[in-house]
């Protein structure tokens, strides 16, 4: 989906975000999209059975696990493992399936869609919602860690 319209409206609507894939190490992508998410009013449901809590919140084995509405199945993991988590989704009842950067399964998102489910393929749902919501400053952006000046103490 390339649709700012339809993205800012997903994210506006959402309120629970089940993140399947999500790392409990710090410095892991999936962690770090949660936590932002999590700290922007969302309600994150960690999906990975390695974990028995991760942020705070009960960590699910799977999407079946998971007993209450979820409105976005958000995908940390590789393409090929895609088709599974968007069989679950479509059992759970969820609203969007969002696979993250650099995972698109085409055949997964085309199944989804036909049971009623919004897709997302290659999109980071931080930095769309950073994007759309004015969030980039969380990531460095405008404040003044990330800056196009020259730093005075380099002899350039």
């Amino acid at each position: 989906m390339d649709d700012i319209n339809a993205l800012r409206r997903i994210l506006r609507e959402a309120k629970v975000i089940a993140v399947v894939g999500l790392s409990a190490d710090w410095f892991r992508p999936s962690f770090f999209a949660a936590k932002y998410m999590q700290e922007h009013g969302y309600r994150v449901i960690p999906v990975n059975p390695k974990y028995a809590q991760i942020l705070g919140e009960k960590c699910y084995p799977s999407l079946r696990e998971i007993h209450q509405p979820v409105d976005i199945v958000d995908v940390f993991r590789k393409t090929a493992d895609v088709m599974p988590i968007a069989e679950d989704a479509i059992k759970i009842g969820a609203k969007v399936l969002w696979q993250q950067l650099g995972v698109r399964n085409e055949e997964a998102a085309a199944k989804a869609r036909a049971a009623g489910l919004q897709t997302v393929l290659d999109r980071c749902v931080m930095i769309e919602h950073g994007r759309l919501f004015g969030g980039l400053n969380w990531v460095g952006v405008n404040t003044k860690v990330i800056s196009a000046k020259r730093p005075r103490w380099l002899a350039y």
